[in-house]
């Protein structure tokens, strides 16, 4: 299981990142106990680091999450977004279409844009394994969202200095 390697979150050893950076938080409103679990890991880690300029919203599922990371990105001008979801598998496709679709757009919009949209879409087969990830036994997937986009915002600082 991957997560048994994760990251530890230790607030001393955090990406050093310029203070000016914007970040922004996109949430989906489905499954809320999940995703404002979530949502409070990415954010503890992100002050933890120093972050000031932090832009919270919220869209109506994991579908929308690519949209308004996108409005992040342009509207608000973030210098990068941490996209919070939560999938739980169903009887029907349509759990393949939201998670298939979410990614792509994700992924794509992040080459696009050449910033850090960061993917926090927990797709699941149940509630419980959900829950193992938001804070559970399993640690909470929101901080290492966190992490991975402090070490990509220090990234492309190192690369942007060269």
């Amino acid at each position: 299981m991957a997560t048994e390697s994760r990251p530890s979150f230790d607030p001393r050893n955090l990406p050093k990142v310029d203070g000016i950076h914007r970040v922004g938080v996109v949430v989906s409103k489905w499954n809320p106990e999940i995703t404002h679990a979530l949502r409070d890991g990415a954010l503890a880690v992100l002050k933890a680091a120093g972050m000031l300029n932090i832009d919270v919203h919220e869209v109506p599922g994991a579908f929308e999450l690519p949209l308004g990371a996108s409005w992040l990105l342009n509207r608000k001008r973030c210098q990068a977004v941490i996209a919070i979801g939560s999938v739980v598998r169903g009887e029907t496709a349509h759990f393949d279409y939201v998670c298939a679709s979410t990614a792509n757009g994700l992924m794509n919009l992040g080459l696009s844009e050449e910033r850090p949209v960061i993917f926090c879409v927990l797709t699941d087969d149940n509630i419980e394994q959900s829950r193992a990830r938001a804070g559970g036994a399993l640690g909470n997937k929101g901080e290492e969202a966190a992490l991975a986009c402090l070490q990509m915002l220090a990234l492309k600082d190192e690369i942007d200095e060269d």
